[in-house]
């Protein structure tokens, strides 16, 4: 009897620093999202885009488009590159010609380029990287004046619709190459 009892002792013990060697190395691996900042950027590595590749950063910062980052520790950890427009684009031809459009128009009126961000590409090199861009970024969208929905121009793959679908977007329509989501944009009153 007394075997039996050390044995189980021993085993509820090892499985407690277990369940506290699991949550110490989980807080761990998240705490760089708590001390991470969303950053606009000038460039990024084209290279490590596993969507476009193929966009250079003189299209990914001309007419309207932004290049963010989310930053920790001197580090960039993902990427999101959106344009502003005011249609959904249906592939990156319409998304060059929306954004264009869209910053042409607000040069002669308010210098609000577009009513709505299409994120056209998004990566993380890190654990939670994607996640926590998508809502970083839709935070600041939120805050803005001028856009009202968040839409994205994604790839027709498995890993695209299982991001969006996951972070709350919700399928608009699906085209030839692409499809696009949208996240729920509600502006605080």
């Amino acid at each position: 009897m007394g075997l039996r009892k050390n044995i189980k002792t021993r085993i509820k013990a090892g499985i407690r620093k277990n369940k506290q060697l699991i949550n110490k190395n989980l807080d761990a691996f998240f705490d760089w999202i708590k001390g991470a900042e969303l950053v606009e950027l000038k460039e990024c590595n084209t290279q490590d885009d596993p969507v476009r590749p193929e966009l250079d950063n003189i299209f990914r910062r001309s007419y309207g488009r932004k290049i963010y980052g989310v930053k920790y520790m001197g580090e960039i950890h993902a990427v999101m590159c959106f344009a502003y427009t005011n249609e959904i684009p249906k592939d990156v031809d319409e998304l060059d010609k929306f954004s264009h459009d869209a910053f042409l128009q607000s040069a002669q009126r308010d210098q609000k380029v577009g009513k709505i961000a299409i994120a056209y590409t998004v990566w993380s090199k890190k654990k939670g990287g994607g996640k926590l861009i998508v809502k970083e970024v839709f935070k600041k969208i939120k805050k803005s004046n001028h856009l009202n929905r968040l839409v994205t121009l994604s790839p027709l793959t498995e890993m695209a619709t299982k991001f969006h679908s996951r972070n709350g977007a919700k399928l608009l329509r699906i085209n030839e190459t692409t499809q696009n989501f949208e996240y729920q944009v509600e502006k605080k009153k």
